[in-house]
């Protein structure tokens, strides 16, 4: 059985697939097996990896399902995936070409059940690290304290233990699309640290039709899924009231979006809540301001 699975949730993006591809076929070891998750696209997805499975250069597993969001993909593949450790690489994004060597040998060396898994690079195609790179005086960190203890900034890759990741799954709210792909992390976060290593993983392409660059759209769209999210943070022992009220914000703003009269009721922390109530006012506002004036330019 393989080691690793690399797996990519996709909808409508048979135009950028093959790059990610080519970056399997170039890897120097073959210890792992592609999941694609294709989540409801109505692209020739499902032909074009047809033909990549008939060439066999790549062990691959296609699923489709109904297009649930990138969690609902996410919690399909969790539920997949049979590998001891797993690795999500996006559809716009591809593998550096050591990438499935550097994640066996590192994990070889280090890995134990300790940890979660390990945390790597990521980098834009001309090799830049994305954000800062991990801390070198640190063997072993969870992902929390790593962005708000130690300054680590930018997208990172993720390698983690199979049978942790099953853990969690993300709910799904009716004909919403989104809830952030954090809280999972953050939940294993309070069972394990990670592992760093300072190599690039992935290769990074940030696409006009990803979520990272609609991420104001994607809040008003799923107004469930925000609020779900910021009250797991506010629950959280990883959290310093100070991110606990900031999460309270977002919170009275999703709970105005998505109507719910039973806001202070479902809050975690109600007196928190209270207080966060005037910035969430305007947090609200001025969301509703930039959606509306995006749709008034663009249509």
């Amino acid at each position: 059985m393989k080691t690793v699975t690399v797996f990519t949730p996709t909808y409508n993006r048979a135009y950028c697939l093959g790059r990610l591809y080519e970056s399997m076929k170039r890897q120097t070891c073959d210890d792992f097996e592609w999941l694609i998750i294709d989540d409801g696209s109505t692209d020739n997805t499902e032909s074009l990896v047809q033909v990549w499975q008939l060439e066999d250069a790549v062990s691959i597993r296609y699923v489709k399902q109904e297009n649930q969001g990138m969690h609902g993909a996410h919690n399909t593949a969790y539920e997949q995936i049979t590998t001891e450790l797993n690795v999500c690489i996006d559809s716009d994004d591809y593998l550096s070409d050591r990438a499935i060597e550097m994640i066996t040998s590192f994990w070889d060396k280090n890995g134990s059940n300790e940890v979660s898994g390990f945390v790597a690079l990521d980098a834009y195609s001309d090799d830049t690290i994305i954000g800062t790179k991990l801390p070198t005086e640190l063997s072993r960190s969870n992902l929390f304290d790593l962005y708000n203890k130690h300054g680590v900034r930018g997208d990172k890759k993720l390698v983690y233990r199979s049978i942790l990741t099953t853990q969690f799954p993300y709910p799904i709210f009716p004909d919403e699309r989104y809830v952030g792909l954090a809280y999972k992390y953050y939940k294993l976060d309070e069972q394990y640290p990670l592992l760093l290593l300072n190599e690039v993983l992935c290769i990074v392409e940030y696409m006009e039709d990803g979520s990272s660059r609609n991420m104001l759209k994607q809040y008003v769209r799923n107004p469930k899924g925000f609020t779900f999210y910021r009250k797991a943070l506010m629950e959280s022992p990883l959290c310093g009231l100070s991110y606990k009220f900031r999460q309270a914000i977002h919170y009275v703003s999703s709970s105005i979006l998505s109507r719910n009269k039973q806001w202070l009721k479902d809050s975690p922390m109600k007196w928190m809540t209270l207080l966060a109530v005037p910035p969430g006012v305007l947090l609200y506002c001025f969301i509703a301001f930039k959606t509306r004036k995006e749709e008034t330019l663009w249509g």
